[in-house]
């Protein structure tokens, strides 16, 4: 299991050539890469995207390519002597009719747009193994820091549902003893409002029936018990934070039912208290993959 927050760094050096590869991830629903590059390295981008796809299933990922390459290397450079002319041309019209000193050198005109044009190619293909082979280990070096840090998220979710359990079992402890005093409670008021005149006992039982159905949790409390056994095995499970993520819905579905059905103070309590260790996990696994 990975968390969705991490960091990568690979970078090839040979023979005059620099290729760097930076990533940084964090959280994010879908899979959203966006990448900064040289221009020329632009036809690369289906590459790097496949590649980092293969080790990254979601999150937002800033990936940053630097290149550098002062291998010598001749130019293919041309002279459009026509244009130089009449940069000269014009120089001296200015220079007479402004009565200034013609001060045009040839390193001036030769800075002037369009008179020496670099046709060198921009091919950079051969570079592409080699692109390939360190945003591979820029992935490799990001999922390694993922790696770690989702692990401890993993312990501290195991550890939270373990309090969910508890919780959760106190509960189902707690609910049954509801009823038997709600009856207790009620037949009490019922003997001390008639004293000696003699009552129905069977509307009584019907209605503690009436209230052991309106509270009744026993569909919540077994469904949490569900929950909770499908969260502890799909928690290391490889990409399964959209799975958990979901889980966290249901069971903050069932601690909302459990707490608008209760009439105790203490099963409210720990409704309530289960809510908030609920909420703590759901933010957790947010940042998981």
């Amino acid at each position: 299991m990975y968390s969705m927050t991490g960091y990568g760094r690979a970078e090839y050096c040979e023979n005059g050539v620099t290729i760097t590869v930076e990533l940084k991830t964090v959280n994010n629903r879908n899979f959203d890469l966006n990448s900064k590059m040289p221009r020329s390295f632009l036809v690369f981008d289906d590459l790097i995207r496949k590649t980092v796809a293969k080790y990254v299933l979601r999150g937002r990922i800033d990936l940053f390519v630097n290149f550098s390459d002062i291998r010598e290397k001749e130019r293919n450079l041309s002279l459009d002597i026509g244009r130089a002319k009449s940069y000269y041309e014009i120089s001296k019209r200015i220079s007479e009719e402004l009565g200034l000193v013609n001060d045009v050198t040839v390193t001036g005109i030769m800075r002037l747009p369009e008179v020496v044009t670099d046709n060198s190619s921009d091919d950079v293909s051969e570079f592409k193994d080699v692109l390939e082979d360190t945003v591979k280990k820029a992935c490799e070096n990001l999922n390694e820091m993922r790696g770690k840090e989702g692990e401890k998220i993993c312990v501290d979710l195991l550890r939270r549902m373990d309090v969910i359990e508890e919780l959760r079992n106190g509960i189902f402890e707690r609910a049954p003893l509801v009823v038997e005093e709600y009856r207790q409670k009620l037949k009490q008021r019922v003997e001390e409002a008639l004293k000696d005149v003699k009552y129905d006992e069977a509307r009584l039982l019907n209605e503690v029936a009436f209230y052991t159905d309106k509270v009744n949790i026993d569909e919540e409390l077994t469904r949490l018990s569900s929950h909770i056994h499908q969260f502890r095995e799909i928690i290391r499970q490889e990409g399964s934070g959209k799975k958990a993520d979901f889980l966290m819905q249901e069971f903050n579905r069932e601690a909302n039912t459990v707490c608008s059905k209760s009439n105790d103070i203490e099963i409210t309590r720990l409704a309530l208290s289960l809510k908030n260790e609920i909420e703590k996990v759901r933010e957790q696994v947010q940042n998981l993959e």
